[in-house]
């Protein structure tokens, strides 16, 4: 597989680092990966290696399917709480990276601060994996990715509209989009757009790859026509001082039964979750027969194993 060849020793920090055909390849890679793992064939090109998985942010789906994947795959996982090292308190970032490299052979990250994995990344003679910071959620993104083409066979003349906050998961979003060509529709209340250098990385992609972008404070202009409609929580981790605020100021972005109306007949609803009910998505589109929430959560595990083989192999 060219991924595998290509990707050997590279860091995973954000999608705006990979080519369209790269993370194609990655795409083949995971379907392959998948299709192997539902027909049971086993697969351990990575037995004798180690991820060392730090969190300093909470997590369900992203410790889960990177330890199961790292198990599949034949290696290990293991879990290190932020509160278990000295990462950025007693030692530096940089000697953490240093010192980890001598015991594993990967490491992924889920923290705050985007920074943190970038000096990380720096330090390590290892490669690094960006599980999710405040600015970026790649590995989400090539999962959504394979979601849509799962289903859409194709990126081109594909919409996918997202409707919310423009956080790190939105960032996400306009780099995977616009590196394979689909257009992507961002939704926002004024003042919490995503980050400016995402949206101009991604219409100056866009510009070679016929991806269109818009960021617009209208979620029915949005959604008008859309393939996918994606939302996400208002309040994510760090922000719940926040809440209260959020909830006024997001309610007119609700993704609810008369939104989707805009979207064609047979879009995918996502959602990265977890989700609020009642929140950013009503009950009835969350579990309607346009959800494909868990389908997607569940390509998190392929996803993410096609990325440690082609890091790691």
């Amino acid at each position: 597989m060219n991924a595998v060849m290509s990707l050997k020793g590279r860091d995973f920090l954000t999608l705006l680092d990979f080519s369209t055909d790269e993370i194609m390849d990655l795409l083949a890679l995971a379907s392959d990966l998948k299709a192997k793992q539902k027909a049971g064939v086993p697969y351990k090109p990575l037995a004798g290696k180690t991820m060392a998985m730090i969190f300093e942010k909470q997590s369900t789906r992203t410790r889960v399917s990177f330890e199961v994947g790292m198990i599949q795959l034949g290696g290990q996982a293991m879990y290190l709480n932020g509160n278990d090292l000295q990462l950025g308190r007693g030692e530096t970032i940089a000697d953490t990276a240093r010192v980890l490299s001598q015991y594993v052979d990967v490491i992924m990250i889920r923290t705050f601060a985007h920074q943190k994995v970038e000096e990380l990344a720096e330090y390590a003679s290892v490669p690094v994996i960006n599980g999710l910071t405040d600015d970026d959620h790649p590995c989400q993104a090539l999962a959504d990715l394979l979601t849509i083409y799962e289903v859409k066979k194709t990126f081109q003349g594909v919409k996918l509209a997202y409707v919310g906050d423009g956080n790190n998961v939105a960032n996400a979003l306009l780099a995977a989009a616009a590196k394979v060509g689909m257009d992507i529709a961002i939704a926002c209340p004024p003042g919490y757009e995503p980050k400016a250098e995402y949206v101009e990385a991604a219409r100056r992609i866009g510009e070679k790859t016929g991806a269109t972008v818009v960021v617009t404070h209208d979620p029915l202009e949005a959604v008008a026509g859309a393939d996918a409609v994606y939302t996400d929580v208002w309040t994510s981790m760090g922000q719940e001082s926040e809440s209260a605020e959020r909830l006024k100021v997001f309610q007119p972005y609700q993704v609810n039964e008369q939104l989707v109306k805009a979207a064609k007949p047979d879009y995918l609803f996502l959602h990265c979750l977890p989700a609020h009910r009642g929140e950013e998505v009503t009950a009835g589109v969350m579990d309607g027969p346009n959800s494909f929430v868990f389908e997607q959560a569940g390509n998190r595990l392929h996803a993410q194993k096609a990325i440690l083989v082609s890091v790691l192999s």
